[in-house]
C-alpha cells in the first residue's frame, strides 16, 4: 500500500521542481515578448507526458507572452532534461492564469461598492 501513497507525493515534488527550474530557465529567454513572468502552478499528467504551466505577467501582453512561452517550450523542455533527474520530462503547455487578474478586479469592485455606500451604513 505504501507505493500508492508515494505516487501523488512524487507528482507534486516533480511539479514543484519543474516550476522552480522553469522560473530560472524563463529568465534566460531572450524573447522580448516575455517580460516579468510569475509561474503560479504546474500540473503534471499522471504519466509525466504533459505539464500544464500556469503563469501571470506583471508587464506585457498575456497573449503574446503565452505564444512566446509555447514557442520556447521545446528549448525550455531541453533545459529541464539537463536539470531534472527523471526518466520522462513532460511536454510543456503554457496557459495564462487569470486568477490574480480576477482577484484584482474583485478587489476594485469591493472598493468601489464601499466608496458609494451611504455614510450611515458604515
Amino acid at each position: 500500500m505504501r507505493h500508492k501513497k508515494s505516487i501523488p507525493n512524487r507528482s507534486y515534488r516533480v511539479a514543484d521542481q519543474i516550476q522552480r527550474d522553469l522560473a530560472e530557465l524563463i529568465r534566460e529567454l531572450k524573447d522580448p515578448r516575455v517580460g516579468m513572468v510569475t509561474l503560479n502552478a504546474v500540473e503534471v499528467s499522471p504519466d509525466y507526458a504533459h505539464a500544464k504551466v500556469y503563469f501571470s505577467v506583471l508587464v506585457g501582453a498575456p497573449a503574446e507572452t503565452e505564444a512566446a512561452l509555447n514557442e520556447a517550450a521545446g528549448w525550455l523542455r531541453n533545459g529541464l532534461f539537463k536539470r531534472l533527474a527523471i526518466h520522462t520530462v513532460p511536454t510543456l503547455h503554457f496557459h495564462f492564469d487569470r486568477t490574480t487578474e480576477r482577484a484584482a478586479d474583485l478587489s476594485a469592485l469591493i472598493a468601489r461598492a464601499n466608496a458609494v455606500r451611504a455614510p450611515e451604513d458604515r
